[in-house]
């Protein structure tokens, strides 16, 4: 059974999502100066630690977001877009929270603005849901 037609708007999420996702593990392994101009500290073992661990796990997590817009399975979206949403929703209390030195906006805007971020990736996660719901009716159909 060929797998549904996944809304181009979901796939723009996802890719820019994907981008972030690439920058931020671009800056975490080779952009120090600007990991030290956000006010967080580059130097000593734990330190260096925690930055790479942070940058290897974003990029894991690219790497599956990428293999999913290939494949196009529901499914596999289904799961990364609840990734995604946990992520989100813990840099919405986090960000605001704990503010980066050289953050573009302030801690209110920051705060709106994953809110809206959020509410969009409910809204794919929901369709990704119904999508996945009709192919399993299918299949129980017969």
């Amino acid at each position: 059974m060929a797998n549904p037609k996944i809304p181009i708007w979901i796939n723009i999420v996802q890719g820019l999502l994907i981008l972030i996702m690439l920058q931020q593990t671009y800056m975490f392994f080779l952009d120090p100066q600007t990991i030290a101009a956000s006010g967080i500290m580059t130097e000593g073992i734990p330190n260096l630690n925690l930055l790479y661990k942070f940058g290897a796990r974003t990029a894991a997590m690219a790497l599956l977001s990428i293999i999913v817009m290939i494949t196009q399975n529901p499914r596999y979206f289904l799961v990364i877009l609840l990734m995604n949403l946990f992520r989100e929703g813990l840099e919405t209390i986090i960000d605001p929270l704990y503010p980066l030195a050289n953050a573009p906006v302030s801690p209110s805007i920051d705060f709106i603005m994953h809110i809206v971020i959020i509410a969009i990736e409910l809204w794919a996660f929901i369709t990704m849901y119904k999508i996945v719901r009709q192919m399993d009716e299918k299949v129980a159909e017969g």
